[in-house]
């Protein structure tokens, strides 16, 4: 065979093997298009049938089962148990915003005030909850908690007439959806006993003090975030179940009341030694968008954390010890996330 016959055979085997493989790669393209494209109906059809359901905090429920019938199965709702002080603005906008949540049936202001509320500002708040009515025509119940003594420990007083079980304590100054305060509703009727809240803190033993004695650090946020491990949920945002206030008024050490009113601090902590006390479980953590509406607390303040370390040693001696339990799950609502 001479040169130029196999050169031209050569050339006729590189032309179908580029056509050969042009056709390869429109195949693949081909099938990899629609591949893509069904993934991308199946995730929508997804997507429409989750979002028809109603979440529950361990899965999902029929579609039939109505709001109403959710809110008969937990006595109706929750109580909202909101903290203020001197902020009347703030007061209002709270008030106002979380009046309008469907499944709220009460609210109780904690007031510590040397005066009592004024008419005007009780009048202004009476008019908000009945412009804004439930969906089922429940008119909120909205009640001033007066108390002579200003401590902090008020906002934890047994109230012997609560008409739900579920207690949504609340600072003055945070706003949530009631989307979002709904979902964490569910979550608390998943676990009634225990707590669940949307501000998650920890604490770490501390080994390098040279004490014999166990050493506790408290850590806040960025503890949280970085190692995915939370044994708290403050009470600034954080539904339990009633029966918590009565055990913090009658059985909470007197010790510790008056170390939470002399100092201005730590009553939220002292409740989450409560009630882990009484479970032996960890809180649950909702994740939870938190829009903050007024200025800056006492977190900001300089020795803060060492203020809260303190406390968590002087209850953990109170205790006789450490009753907090270490978890790293996390509630998350996935009706509004493409993963979870």
């Amino acid at each position: 065979m001479g040169g130029g016959e196999v050169s031209k055979e050569m050339g006729s085997c590189s032309l179908a093997y580029r056509r050969g493989d042009q056709k390869l790669r429109k195949f693949v393209t081909s099938r990899t298009t629609k591949f893509l494209l069904f993934c991308c109906i199946a995730l929508g059809l997804i997507t429409i049938a989750c979002r028809s359901s109603k979440p529950s905090a361990i899965g999902w429920v029929n579609s039939s089962t109505t709001v109403t019938d959710q809110i008969s199965e937990s006595r109706k709702g929750y109580t909202l148990l909101m903290n203020t002080w001197k902020r009347y603005d703030l007061l209002k906008k709270s008030v106002s915003h979380y009046a309008s949540c469907s499944r709220l049936d009460s609210i109780h202001i904690v007031w510590s005030e040397p005066k009592p509320p004024s008419d005007s500002l009780k009048e202004y708040l009476q008019k908000v909850i009945k412009k804004k009515k439930s969906r089922d025509g429940h008119e909120v119940e909205l009640r001033f908690d007066i108390n002579k003594e200003d401590s902090l420990n008020n906002r934890f007083k047994e109230i012997k007439d609560l008409k739900t079980d579920a207690v949504f304590s609340i600072d003055d100054d945070i706003i949530f959806p009631c989307h979002t305060v709904d979902f964490a509703f569910n979550v608390w009727e998943s676990a009634p006993d225990t707590m669940v809240g949307f501000v998650p803190r920890v604490h770490w033993p501390e080994k390098s003090n040279g004490k014999s004695e166990n050493y506790y650090t408290y850590s806040g946020w960025w503890s949280v975030w970085w190692s995915g491990t939370y044994s708290m949920v403050l009470s600034k945002a954080a539904f339990f179940h009633k029966k918590y206030l009565g055990l913090y008024t009658n059985n909470m050490p007197a010790s510790i009341k008056e170390f939470t009113t002399k100092n201005r601090n730590c009553e939220d902590i002292a409740m989450s030694f409560l009630v882990a006390n009484a479970t032996n479980a960890p809180p649950i953590w909702v994740k939870g968008k938190i829009y903050e509406i007024g200025s800056t607390g006492i977190s900001s303040i300089g020795g803060h954390t060492e203020k809260r370390t303190h406390c968590v040693n002087r209850f953990v001696a109170e205790f006789g010890r450490m009753p907090l339990v270490y978890t790293s799950m996390k509630a998350v609502d996935s009706r509004n996330l493409w993963f979870w």
